[in-house]
């Protein structure tokens, strides 16, 4: 998963950009990127969590096409673009060259109105009309967005997707001038599209208080310290001042729409952080209450949830966990996941799996010691028997030695989950609440659904500062538990 920001660029940076992306000039989207985009669309999808309901996506879809139109690209008003708003907990958004823009839905949680919306599709398609990703995506997007690129082992694919999902959303990184052009250009379309150019400025600041609120909440040790539109478009400390001289360079700065109510309407009851159907990351800890299971990983690791697994990552090692139905003894299904991750390599030569019971569940695991392309590393694979169809599985890399080294409390932390906290785990979820009289920032804070930092969540949430004032009747934005 994104953002960005801008100005009148330099001279030196205008004369980088792409002639084709020039008022009044058309052109057409690379057939075969298009094509390329469309066949990858499922499973990015997929691995993103999912589309979220269609009445919002078809919200963004039509904001971005009114972007769209304003890019010089042939259909850019209705179809040559394609935005999917994804049900993903990362704040991120981007864009593949065949025109696929994607958007999270927490990305949308924070923002505060329509402008702010227009504002990111219009820096990503800016992206795409520039073609600022020819010559950095030679493999497609899949690989594009895996977070290791290359195998750790050579010739293996599935070792290097041990140690970063594409559920990471971790693209690669546009350069600074890319950024600045991509951010001159959005702010160029929105603003013709009709849209308040302060959208753009207000959303950058809005994702720089986001930044520091995340790496503040997690003591910068989580993965999740630095959210993923800040590793992929970074946020430089001038971005929001470029933006803020771009806005008014048009002419149209604080003029033109901002549809805050009709967003607000939009977002009001929309899933923040993780969709429990997905499972719940809650700090350390990892629960999923459809498959009533709990696990807890070490201190100072990040936990990344994905559609099909859930990694784990630190300085000291990289571990995923995942599974599925599966009948034979866990011997043999630890051979087939060593079998798995070996890829294009012979057998991995794993040692005789040791059997044992974690918090009453039947458990067995091996380690095998296999030549990476850093040195040596010990992959381990840790399997659960969960009922008569059903294994989990934990596989780890660690250095050479460990065996399972830091995940050691990891793997024998597994645990059921009762009816009851299962039913406990619930959504959170935006509550779009109407200021009343005698309301203020540290009431309504104390509503929101966190155990810290509550209000400075709910400022950051609203684009509101400490000092900030709140008027009866003003709309503003609290988390709070949902239903399932």
């Amino acid at each position: 998963m994104k953002i960005k920001a801008l100005i009148a660029l330099s001279a030196s940076l205008a004369a980088i950009a792409a002639p084709s992306v020039v008022q009044g000039q058309s052109r057409s989207l690379a057939q075969n990127d298009v094509r390329q985009a469309a066949q990858q669309h499922p499973e990015v999808v997929a691995e993103f969590g999912g589309q979220i309901d269609a009445t919002r996506n078809s919200y963004v879809a039509a904001v971005g096409n009114r972007v769209g139109a304003q890019t010089g690209v042939a259909g850019g008003g209705s179809g040559a673009y394609r935005f999917t708003a994804l049900n993903s907990p990362v704040m991120n958004a981007f864009a593949v060259p065949g025109g696929y823009i994607y958007i999270t839905r927490q990305l949308m949680g924070l923002m505060n109105d329509e402008a702010e919306l227009a504002s990111v599709l219009g820096h990503e398609v800016g992206h795409v009309a520039a073609r600022h990703s020819q010559g950095r995506q030679q493999q497609g997007l899949l690989s594009q967005i895996l977070s290791v690129g290359a195998a750790i082992l050579t010739g293996s694919s599935q070792i290097g997707q041990l140690i970063g999902q594409v559920s990471q959303l971790r693209l690669l990184s546009y350069s600074r001038n890319q950024e600045f052009q991509a951010d001159q250009l959005g702010i160029n379309y929105i603003t013709r599209a009709g849209y308040d150019p302060n959208g753009a400025v207000s959303l950058l600041a809005s994702l720089g208080a986001a930044t520091s609120l995340e790496a503040r909440a997690s003591g910068r040790d989580d993965e999740r310290a630095t959210p993923s539109w800040a590793r992929t478009h970074p946020l430089s400390a001038d971005r929001v001042s470029r933006a803020q001289r771009e806005a008014q360079r048009t002419g149209a700065a604080g003029r033109g729409l901002r549809n805050r109510e009709q967003y607000l309407n939009m977002i009001d009851g929309i899933f923040v952080d993780d969709d429990p159907a997905q499972g719940v990351v809650d700090g350390r800890t990892f629960s999923h209450p459809d498959l009533r299971l709990r696990f807890v990983v070490p201190q100072g690791y990040g936990i990344q949830n994905g559609t099909r697994a859930v990694s784990i990552s630190g300085s000291n090692g990289q571990a995923q966990f995942s599974g599925g139905s599966y009948t034979g003894d866990l011997g043999t299904y630890i051979a087939q996941v060593f079998r798995s991750l070996g890829g294009n390599q012979a057998q991995i030569p794993f040692t005789q799996p040791q059997s044992t019971t974690v918090n009453g569940i039947p458990a067995a695991y091996s380690t095998a010691r296999v030549n990476s392309q850093q040195g040596q590393v010990d992959v381990s694979v840790f399997a659960y028997r969960w009922d008569s169809n059903t294994v989990y599985h934990f596989a780890t890399i660690t250095r050479a030695g460990q065996g399972l080294g830091p995940f050691a409390s990891m793997v024998q932390s597994i645990s059921r989950l009762t009816a009851a906290q299962a039913s406990a785990i619930r959504p959170r979820v935006i509550d779009v609440v109407t200021v009343r009289a005698g309301d203020t920032i540290q009431s309504l804070a104390s509503r929101m659904a966190y155990s810290d930092l509550k209000t400075e969540r709910f400022l950051t949430l609203n684009g509101l500062q400490a000092n900030s004032r709140l008027a009866p009747g003003q709309r503003v934005k609290v988390v709070v538990y949902g239903t399932r």
